[in-house]
């Protein structure tokens, strides 16, 4: 047997494991700030569930990995956070309102592999419920631009309105019944390019002046504002007017514009969005090693039908959010050359015939809050400084019998190589900067 992972999972060693940590404490922190709490959900569902007509759609189900339990009941992985969320709503009907919450965790998808695409893959969700005014999308734009700024990764995001969207395919002379299919093909734009996308909207029965009108209406140009007046004389539908409306809102509810684009051709291709819909992309002009990464670091949207649907009854669940993907975030963060932290520890124990007083010492230590390992295979000193220095360990510290009768201790500093002997509070003190 060989052994190797399943094709699109990956393992982590210790120093991208802790980079991941670290991008998940920045987003939680960003998440935590502006109000919102933690919520975890079963990595499997109902294949029902998953499959709903409310859910996610026909073609996120062909990427969908479906199994049986022992009791021949159809299960299936969750493909996305949102799905579980709304089941989790529906099914707790005492829940206040707004019901702010974020959730990360692995998603699973079945679909073509590429970097920055994996077929699990963590998402960090975050999603407002019950709040139907423009300034719930807002905020969401307003934490992808906080936490990106925290990451240290220039974005530009860029929104649209699948109200709006519905309008411009209605003035450019396509049936209502075509619109769904006619998104989907729109959603491959920024992948495939407008010909091919051009191409496919006439194999699906687009006549040549719909598909021209279309193009030019979802590749206007100017400022967003400009963009939104020539579109606003463009569409005749009520909804596609009020698409326009509800972005105006959202757009002057935000204090920083700057990376914000109005992009009429976003079309986000899930069938659950309803209005708002936006998508990160990473726009590193000076990091064009960065230029690998094609995908979106963030996407989402308001989605204000679902809940509601699953709920039955007639009631309706406002809802708007956004996914950030932590393995895309990840590799542009290793490809833009972030440097990786390699171990938890700040301090490692070295013995010299004075085990017991090094356990104490280094207890001592972690009483203090300090990260603090210790080697106890008895090596020589040689061998201890090449091990804490090819696990990167910042400091070592060296405990033997002179220093335990002098009551202080030998600190050696890694990089520099400088070490210089102190007592156990001045160590401690020092010490503390790399906890």
């Amino acid at each position: 047997m060989k052994l190797e992972r399943a094709r699109g999972t990956r393992d982590f060693a210790a120093e991208d494991a802790l980079l991941r940590q670290q991008v998940v404490g920045t987003l939680c922190s960003v998440f935590e700030l502006y109000g919102y709490n933690p919520l975890e959900t079963p990595v499997i569902e109902k294949f029902e569930t998953l499959a709903s007509k409310y859910a996610g759609g026909e073609e996120i189900l062909k990427e969908t990995f479906k199994l049986k339990d022992q009791g021949g009941r159809e299960i299936g992985l969750r493909y996305d956070l949102t799905v579980p969320m709304c089941r989790f709503i529906a099914t707790n009907p005492n829940l206040k309102m707004p019901f702010k919450r974020y959730q990360i965790g692995s998603v699973f998808r079945d679909g073509p592999l590429k970097i920055g695409r994996y077929r699990e893959f963590m998402q960090c969700d975050i999603d407002v419920v019950g709040v139907r005014p423009m300034a719930a999308d807002a905020e969401i734009v307003e934490m992808a631009q906080e936490a990106f700024e925290r990451l240290q990764l220039s974005v530009v995001i860029k929104v649209n309105n699948r109200k709006l969207l519905n309008g411009i395919i209605d003035a450019a002379g396509i049936k209502a019944d075509k619109a769904e299919t006619v998104i989907l093909t729109l959603d491959k734009l920024e992948k495939l390019g407008k010909q091919a996308v051009e191409k496919e909207l006439a194999e699906k029965g687009a006549s040549a002046a719909a598909i021209r009108k279309l193009v030019l209406m979802i590749t206007v140009q100017g400022s967003n504002s400009e963009k939104m007046q020539k579109l606003e004389k463009e569409v005749n539908s009520n909804e596609g007017k009020e698409g326009v409306e509800e972005l105006r809102q959202m757009l002057e509810c935000l204090d920083n514009q700057t990376n914000v684009e109005f992009d009429p051709s976003l079309a986000r291709g899930l069938a659950y969005y309803t209005g708002t819909v936006f998508e990160a992309f990473l726009n590193e002009p000076k990091k064009p090693q960065l230029k690998e990464i094609k995908s979106a670091v963030a996407a989402g949207g308001r989605y204000d039908k679902m809940i509601g649907n699953f709920v039955g009854g007639g009631r309706e669940y406002p809802a708007v959010g956004i996914s950030f993907g932590l393995d895309i975030i990840e590799d542009a963060l290793l490809l833009s050359g972030r440097e990786k932290k390699r171990t938890t520890t700040s301090v490692y124990v070295v013995p010299i015939k004075a085990v017991a007083e090094a356990q104490k010492i280094a207890a001592k230590l972690r009483q203090e809050g300090i990260s603090t390992d210790i080697d106890m295979s008895n090596r020589d000193v040689k061998r201890n400084l090449e091990y804490a220095a090819a696990a990167g360990m910042p400091y070592v510290v060296f405990v033997g019998e002179k220093e335990v009768k002098e009551g202080k201790l030998k600190v050696r500093n890694m990089k520099s190589g400088e070490e210089k002997v102190v007592s156990l509070s001045e160590a401690a003190e020092e010490l503390k900067n790399f906890k």
